[in-house]
């Protein structure tokens, strides 16, 4: 029996952008297979005006256009959101609202394993100079995914999505290699080697060619931990030493 682990909604004023995105590869499978559903909806469907317009000048006057709060607001409210979702009250079963935005908490493993625990997800996509502030009274939290900015929320959103469906029981096959990825559990990934043997001179490690289950388990570890002492130290500060490999 499938389980629907997760619903995720996008509000967005490019719909076309994510044609695509969500119909290849694991995600497009995890769909298709009804673990995870994710319905992409027009924000302009919810203008009230002629022209189906969403986005206005600014307030003070400056460059850029920014986009309306009543059918920012009505989109929201559409997906069952009236306000915040503060109760702790069946926290992970009521819609979480996440806007994407250069101002928003970044993106890290720790956050997405947070996310990955809602039931309903509902992303909304700036664009322009961005939404009217307002809308952040309906917006649980913001994310951004490093310090520099795009055109629009779209691909920031894309890059989320993707991020919580690897979390989700089934999409990927082998749940070990969620597990052993990049910063799961603090560290950087270790070196992968397959066929053949030797390329061009450069031989596989030895300890891999072994057999001896034990001894690859602790290389592993140790060349992720000399990995991320030598790329990314600041990674290392966040842990406890009690995560060190075997032999530390």
């Amino acid at each position: 029996m499938v389980i629907l682990y997760m619903k995720i909604d996008i509000l967005t004023v490019f719909p076309k952008m994510f044609q695509g995105s969500f119909t290849e590869s694991l995600i497009g499978k995890a769909t298709k297979n009804s673990i995870l559903q994710i319905k992409v909806t027009d924000i302009r469907s919810f203008s009230k005006d002629k022209h189906k317009k969403v986005d206005d000048k600014p307030f003070g006057g400056g460059v850029g256009m920014v986009l309306k709060p009543e059918p920012l607001y009505d989109a929201i409210k559409s997906l069952g959101v009236k306000k915040k979702n503060s109760s702790y009250k069946n926290f992970y079963a009521k819609p979480f609202v996440i806007y994407m935005s250069p101002q928003g908490k970044t993106l890290n493993n720790v956050l997405i394993k947070k996310l990955s625990k809602f039931k309903h997800l509902i992303f909304v996509c700036g664009h322009y100079e961005g939404i009217d502030e307002r809308i952040i009274n309906y917006v649980d939290e913001e994310i951004s995914i490093g310090d520099y900015v795009l055109t629009g929320g779209e691909i920031p959103t894309m890059v989320v999505v993707d991020s919580i469906a690897r979390m989700l029981p089934g999409v990927v096959k082998e749940e070990s290699s969620v597990e052993n990825d990049s910063f799961y559990n603090g560290f950087l990934d270790y070196p992968h080697y397959t066929r053949p043997a030797v390329f061009r001179g450069h031989k596989v490690p030895d300890v891999l060619l072994s057999g001896d289950h034990k001894k690859i388990d602790l290389w592993r570890k140790n060349e992720a931990y000399e990995r991320t002492k030598k790329r990314r130290p600041d990674l290392l500060k966040r842990f406890r030493s009690s995560i060190k490999p075997e032999g530390r």
